[in-house]
C-alpha cells in the first residue's frame, strides 16, 4: 500500500515508518523542512505545514492510507498559549487532511487518525471500552473535537479509524525514558494516591495495531489502542522498579505537590482512566506484550 503520514518523524511515526518499509509498503512523510532526514528505499517526502492548506494536499490522493499523528505535545505547561497550540494544531491538521480527501472522493482511502484515551476524561475505576462517553476536562474536549473533524472524512467515502492511544512505552523515547531517569537514581515512587489507572501500550504492539487496522477494512470508528491489562500507578511503579532492580521504598509524591509544580497539567499524572481495547480483542488482534512486566522486560533488555 501507499501510506501518507503526518508526524512521521516523531516517536511513534518513526517506528511505524520503519515497520511499513520493512513490510514493503511505500511511505510518504509530510515534512515542514526541505532537508531530507533519511534516504531509504520506498520512502519519500512531501514538503508542507499540516496546519495550513497547500500543495501537499494534492499528494494525499495518491495514497491508499493516511495516518495522522501530528499535533503539538501535551507535555508542556498548560498556559493559555500552549493550550491553544495543543488544540489548534490537531484541529487544523485534521481539517486539512479531510479537505484533501474530499478532493479525491472517487478513491477508496483509509484514514487512521491519531487520538487519545484522554477522550474519556477521568472516570476513576470504571472500565472503559469504545462505548464509553467523553469527559469534560480540557484534554477530553480537545480529543472530542479532534475526532469530530476526522470522522467528517466518511462523508467522502473514506474509512475512518479513530486510534485512541494510551501512554506509549518504548525504547529511547516516550514516557519510559522520562521514568528511567528517575528510577535509575533509586528515587522512583508512586504519584498521588497511586490508585489511579495507567492505560499503556508497548511501542511494538502499537505499531502492529496500526498495520492491523490498515488491513482490516471492516473496522472503523473509535478503537482503543491500549494493552488489555491496564495497571494502577502503584503497580506500574513497582513493576518498573523490579525490572530495573531498583527499590521502590519512598512514600508517594503528594498530589498537591505535583499540582503546585504542574498546575492543570498535573491531572494527567494524578488522575487516570481504565481503558481496555474492546474492538481489537473482538477482531482477534494478538498482543505481543499484553502485561506491563513483559513489556518492561523486553524494553529494558
Amino acid at each position: 500500500m501507499k501510506v501518507f503520514i503526518t508526524g512521521g518523524t516523531g516517536f511513534l511515526g518513526a517506528a511505524l515508518t520503519e515497520k511499513l518499509l520493512a513490510e514493503g509498503h511505500l511511505v510518504t512523510i509530510l515534512s515542514r523542512s526541505r532537508k531530507i532526514r533519511s534516504i531509504k528505499a520506498g520512502l519519500s517526502y512531501a514538503e508542507g505545514n499540516p496546519t495550513r492548506s497547500g500543495p501537499w494536499q494534492e499528494e494525499v490522493g495518491n495514497h491508499d492510507v493516511v495516518i495522522n499523528l501530528a499535533g503539538a505535545s501535551i507535555f508542556r505547561p498548560w498556559n493559555t498559549r500552549n493550550k491553544e497550540a495543543i488544540y489548534t494544531s490537531r484541529i487544523h491538521t485534521t481539517r486539512n487532511i479531510v479537505d484533501a480527501i474530499a478532493k479525491h472522493a472517487d478513491k477508496e482511502i483509509t484514514l487512521l487518525s491519531g487520538s487519545a484515551v484522554g477522550f474519556y476524561g477521568f472516570q476513576d475505576d470504571a472500565e472503559l471500552d469504545e462505548s464509553g462517553v467523553p469527559g469534560d476536562d480540557f484534554l477530553a474536549t480537545v480529543v472530542k473535537d479532534w475526532e469530530a473533524e476526522a470522522i467528517k472524512a466518511e462523508e467522502n467515502g473514506a474509512r475512518v479509524v479513530l486510534c485512541r492511544i494510551g501512554v506509549i512505552l518504548g525504547k529511547d523515547g516516550g514516557a519510559l525514558s522520562k521514568m528511567l531517569s528517575v528510577f535509575k537514581w533509586g528515587i522512583g515512587s508512586p504519584l498521588g494516591s497511586g490508585k489511579q489507572w495507567f492505560s499503556w501500550v508497548s511501542l511494538p504492539d502499537l505499531v502492529n495495531i496500526f498495520l492491523f487496522l490498515m488491513s482490516n477494512k471492516t473496522i472503523s470508528g473509535p478503537v482503543n489502542c491500549t494493552s488489555p491489562y491496564p495497571v494502577t500507578n502503584r503497580e506500574m511503579t513497582k513493576s518498573l522498579g523490579r525490572a530495573l532492580h531498583r527499590p521502590v521504598f519512598l512514600p508517594p509524591v503528594p498530589a498537591f505537590l505535583i499540582k503546585g509544580f504542574l498546575g492543570e497539567f498535573s491531572d494527567v499524572f494524578v488522575k487516570g482512566q481504565k481503558v481496555v481495547p474492546g474492538k481489537l480483542l473482538e477482531n482477534g488482534f494478538g498482543f505481543e506484550f499484553p502485561e506491563i512486566r513483559e513489556a518492561f522486560a523486553h524494553l529494558l533488555n
